[in-house]
């Protein structure tokens, strides 16, 4: 028999039986460490059972196709899915519809960002900046929250003006005689923009514009302005436009509004804290801040957003590093089974990814106490507020000041975190990475404008920064004892000398010296930047914009470290030890590696341990957290819906998974392109003497010679 013809029977990859070999060498139990992850039992029940229904529902779930959508068809099926939770949100609890959404924002943040809008943003501005009347008027009797009779959406961006808020540009004029405010457009600039809703579903629209009452600007407030009248047609004085495409989330109908002489009665504007008469006498708040507060609910969910979003890659990056074999090791495959080397096992590969898989697991313990402590927040305001008991609500007040800086520094750093895990996940996975199938490429244009809506994250840490510093200057130069979320900078006259903090190996194992360490380095940054200030001499912050976005960005790291640790005190026995490692993963290689350069620069640690930290002790904890890797992505729990990449799903069978979808998506009959013709044209034209109808030809030339 003639060898060209005899079939090759050798053993295909099996990416299948590396995950499954992988799971049998767990630790712990997947589900038990869920329940960590996502705070109790209760919640990992409540998270799991609505997985379930979202993967069964056939509007809900996710699939392949979601990555050939046009923009039509993103906003036509994010309308649809709109419809359907709009009847889910009539028998869910608060708490369900709440997560539903959340978990949905995971795979469809078009559908999650439309409906967040009107729940979130426009709801929260109500009840944040409005009376208990108004509140009940627009949200409950309107049946807004219930998504019905009226929809609302968020008008603060304007195309000259984002992120600074008080520079907005559209007029609230009180025009007393008619007891109205007239809103008004005053120039391009000022027109309304990236309003999601506006375009087509929204009726109603918050309104941040500048209150001009007898002629003097009091600043901005908050307005509702109608848009729409019963038959969904825009009001006079209201144009509303397409602004067209944008990097990601086509699905969201984001539009720009310009008001021109637009009349409202005067208790359309939100009267909770600023108050306008009938005479036009002007109260304001007792802090100007608490206009903001209700854009604190939607950086809180960004900063759960990153942990979600971040489990999401790091699962599927993390099984594709297991299935998926290149070369083999130098020395030969450790199990000797003549078969190439598993990505994971690779040293870099390891230096890749599993910082970020130790990240994702502090940014779940840590946005989980942030969502806790903004809902207490909310909750102790009302009181204080509804009640009109001063003290509570100078505490709540209080309270308040730290969420702002809290939120500010995990909103920023964790979306910009979670953006570099995306990218970081996808080139690990190489050529498969890269194709649309495997989810990373929409999901990070998706991603990428939580790095700049609802605050940029530069201007929010630059904020965040300045409270810090401001406050070391007070512990520094007062002897002011900080109170709230910041306390440890109390501690800043002991911090800011010279002497190094960590020395030693035994101070590494000790997380608590890490956490201090991180500490001493926030102080010694923030007493630098005041000796910056101090010898400029003109006060201008923008001196220390750097340093304010630096100190930032440790404070939130500060925070998940600390909240961290606390939890590990508090977990299962059987998931102890891991957890442990985890975190000292986390503390190693995302703050101390991280900022190496500012540890050293200002003295907190030497050369040589750092060195040491990056060559000996690193290594040994990504080995560690390589042979229980599978587990602990397994344990985010979320299911192939959820992760829609063929490439990273739970049965690890990577090309079989991936093949399918192609073909279907693809169907291999359909070879010839609905262009083909312009490519036969090209593959079958005549030569060019031929086109030229020979012309030029020596013949030609014999006969025109004469």
């Amino acid at each position: 028999m003639n060898s060209s013809n005899i079939v090759n029977n050798s053993a295909p990859p099996n990416p299948s039986k590396s995950i499954q070999d992988e799971r049998l060498q767990k630790q712990f139990e997947p589900t038990i460490m869920h329940e960590f992850l996502e705070g109790s039992r209760e919640n990992s029940q409540q998270i799991l059972r609505l997985y379930q229904q979202m993967e069964r529902d056939p509007i809900l779930s996710s699939s392949y196709k979601d990555y050939e959508l046009n923009r039509l068809e993103e906003r036509t099926k994010s309308a649809m899915r709109i419809n359907l939770l709009s009847r889910y949100i009539e028998g869910d609890s608060p708490s369900d519809f709440h997560r539903r959404l959340n978990l949905l924002a995971v795979y469809d943040p078009s559908t999650g960002i439309r409906l967040s809008i009107n729940l979130g943003l426009f709801v929260n501005c109500i009840k944040g900046n409005g009376t208990a009347a108004q509140y009940k008027y627009w949200c409950i009797d309107k049946e807004t929250t219930k998504i019905k009779s009226a929809y609302g959406c968020f008008g603060m961006t304007e195309l000259g003006h984002g992120s600074n808020v008080a520079g907005c540009e559209t007029t609230a004029t009180f025009d007393e005689e008619n007891d109205e405010f007239i809103i008004n457009t005053p120039h391009i600039g000022a027109t309304k923009w990236w309003i999601g809703g506006a375009l087509h579903v929204a009726t109603h629209c918050v309104v941040y514009a500048r209150l001009i009452v007898k002629e003097k600007d009091y600043g901005v407030k908050t307005f509702v302005v109608p848009l729409r009248d019963s038959n969904h047609d825009v009001m006079p004085g209201i144009t509303i436009g397409d602004i067209g495409g944008k990097m990601g989330r086509e699905g969201v109908d984001n539009g720009w509004i310009q008001f021109s002489n637009v009349k409202i009665p005067r208790f359309f504007m939100l009267q909770r804290f600023c108050k306008v008469s009938r005479n036009g006498e002007v109260e304001l708040p007792p802090l100007q801040q608490l206009v903001y507060i209700s854009l604190l609910g939607g950086r809180v969910m960004m900063a759960v957003d990153s942990y979600r979003i971040s489990a999401r890659f790091i699962t599927i990056a993390i099984r594709y590093a297991i299935g998926r074999r290149q070369f083999k090791k130098e020395g030969g495959n450790d199990n000797g089974d003549g078969l190439e080397s598993k990505l994971l096992d690779y040293p870099l590969h390891q230096r890749r990814l599993i910082p970020y898989l130790a990240l994702t697991y502090a940014m779940a313990v840590g946005t989980k106490k942030l969502e806790n402590d903004h809902a207490a927040c909310l909750k102790e305001f009302d009181y204080a507020v509804n009640s009109n008991d001063k003290v509570t609500l100078q505490k709540a007040i209080e309270t308040t000041k730290s969420l702002f800086i809290d939120s500010a520094s995990l909103k920023s750093t964790c979306t910009w975190l979670a953006g570099d895990c995306i990218t970081e996940s996808r080139q690990a996975c190489g050529g498969h990475g890269y194709s649309a199938y495997s989810g990373f490429g929409k999901t990070y244009a998706d991603w990428t404008v939580q790095c700049t809506y609802e605050g940029d994250n530069s201007v929010l840490g630059m904020s965040a920064g300045k409270a810090i510093i401001s406050n070391t200057a007070q512990v520094i130069k007062k002897n002011k004892k900080i109170t709230g979320s910041i306390s440890f900078l109390s501690n800043a006259k002991n911090y800011i000398n010279d002497e190094l903090f960590l020395k030693s190996d035994d101070d590494l194992q000790d997380l608590s010296l890490v956490l201090r360490a991180l500490e001493v380095l926030i102080c010694r940054l923030a007493s630098q930047s005041m000796d910056v200030l101090q010898s400029i001499g003109d006060n201008n912050w923008d001196h220390v914009s750097y340093q304010r976005v630096l100190l930032s960005k440790l404070r939130c790291h500060h925070y998940l470290l600390q909240t961290f640790m606390s939890r590990i005190d508090t977990a299962d026995e059987s998931t102890k030890q891991i957890l442990k490692d985890v975190a000292k993963t986390y503390a190693y290689t995302s703050i101390l590696e991280s900022f190496s350069a500012e540890f050293l620069s200002l003295n907190v640690t030497s050369p040589k341990f750092m060195n040491h930290l990056k060559s000996n002790v690193i290594p040994i904890y990504l080995k560690k957290l390589r042979s229980q890797a599978v587990a602990l992505t397994d344990s985010f729990q979320q299911p192939d819906m959820v992760l829609n990449s063929p490439i990273g799903n739970y049965n690890g069978d990577i090309y079989e998974n991936y093949f399918k979808v192609v073909k279907n998506a693809n169907p291999p009959i359909n070879t010839k392109a609905p262009y083909s013709g312009a490519i036969e044209a090209m593959l079958n034209r005549p030569s060019k003497e031929e086109r030229e109808r020979y012309e030029k030809s020596a013949e030609a030339a014999k006969i025109l010679s004469n």
